[in-house]
This record gives structure tokens, sequence and C-alpha cells, in this order.
């Protein structure tokens, strides 16, 4: 059972540190509000250097930033967005039970904040379901049965609220390809929510520039590998 809850927090880990990212052209450089299209350069920019990042020390300094796009556009639920995705991506790389903690609350009360901004629920419930691989990441052996019904509560609530977010099918199709077979989990499992979003990031279109975009280099790179290795098998 830990390996199995284990694997699915690492699931998780996976696809945020695999993300897709753009260029970094600009980043964020004072507490005062920015013309429009200043802040959409920023925070293009400081997303870009969030997705990219591995470190994190390096992920605390881009919160700082994004902590200061969000004092300049208080009614902007994005920079929470990202705030959150932060700071779970930063409980990952950390090695200690009660910093992961602490660094979860954070991020938890910066998806709050969001929800209260009136975010796009879709993603927020993604990011929700991501928070809550990480806590079973903590403690799997104790928290695994509560965290893991939250998690598909909070995917099939993202489903429900925009059934075209690619993120959704990602994260189920991460949560089968790292269960164990013998726990219905495995490539072939995962292949069909893999496959799935595939075909929603090629229908899929941002609500704005500064919309969560991330994951389809990891959804088509799992997808491609599940193909060779059933390749492979089968040619023995």
């Amino acid at each position: 059972m830990k390996t199995i809850l284990t694997a699915l927090a690492f699931a998780a880990a996976s696809f945020a540190a695999q993300a897709q990212a753009q260029p970094a052209t600009a980043s964020v450089a004072s507490t005062s509000a920015p013309t429009a299209d200043a802040y959409t350069t920023m925070m293009t920019a400081t997303i870009a250097e969030l997705l990219q990042t591995k470190d994190a020390a390096a992920v605390q300094t881009v919160l700082d930033k994004l902590g200061r796009a969000a004092a300049a556009k208080p009614a902007d639920w994005l920079p929470r967005y990202y705030l959150a995705y932060g700071a779970a991506r930063q409980a990952y790389m950390s090695k200690d039970a009660e910093l992961m903690d602490k660094t979860l609350d954070r991020a938890q009360a910066d998806l709050d904040q969001a929800r209260k901004l009136r975010g796009d629920e879709s993603e927020l419930q993604v990011l929700q379901a991501y928070i809550h691989q990480a806590r079973i990441m903590v403690s799997p052996m104790m928290r695994g049965m509560k965290y893991t019904a939250k998690v598909q509560e909070s995917l099939n609530a993202a489903e429900k609220a925009n059934p075209a977010n690619p993120r959704i099918y990602l994260l189920r199709g991460n949560d089968f390809y790292f269960r164990p077979a013998m726990f219905g989990g495995g490539a072939e499992a995962a292949r069909p929510h893999f496959l799935k979003a595939k075909e929603a990031y090629a229908a899929f279109k941002p609500a704005s520039e500064l919309a969560p975009s991330w994951g389809e280099r990891q959804a088509l790179g799992l997808l491609k590998k599940i193909d060779e290795d059933a390749a492979k098998a089968s040619a023995k």
C-alpha cells in the first residue's frame, strides 16, 4: 500500500517537473501596479521561469516575484494559482515531512484565495488534486485512504466544470501509470487517459495568455513510451 501511494505522489511531482515551459523574457521588478501589457509580459516570463525551475531555492525566488504580482493585481486569481502551484512543487522537493506540510499549507492558502477571486474552477480543482497527492507523500500509510479519495473527488469536480481541460486526463493517466498492475494500474490502464489527454490538448485553447496551459509534453512523452514499450514486448 505504501509503495502504491508513494508512487502516486511522485507521479504528481513528475508531471509538474516536466510541464511545458515558455522562454522567459522579463521579471517582476516592483510592487507598483504595472500597465496591462507590462503585467502580461511580467507574468508570462515569471510563469515560464516557474515551470523551468527544479531547485527549491530557485522556486522560492520565483514565488517572491509572484507575491509581488499578487500585490500589484489583488483581484487577479492567476498569481495566487501559480503561487499555490509553485509552493506545491517546493513541497515535493523537500525530504522533511514537517516542512512539506507547512509548504502545502501555504499552497492551500493561496489556492483558497484564488477560489475567492473566482478563478477557473476546473484548473483550481486539478491543482487541488495535485496538492492532495502531495499530502499523501508526507505519510502514505496514514493518509493514503483519505487523500486518494480526495484526489478523485477533485478530478471529478474539475471534469464537471470543464471536461475539455486536458490536465484532468494527464493526472488520471499518471495515477494509473505509476500504480502497480496488481492494483489496476500500469501502462495499458494509463494509455486511454493519455490518449484522451492528447486529444484534449490538440483542441485546447487557453482562456487567456496567462491561463494554465502546461502538461502536453509529458502526456505525449508518456504515451509514446507506452507504445514503444508495447512494440518492443510484442517483437520478442
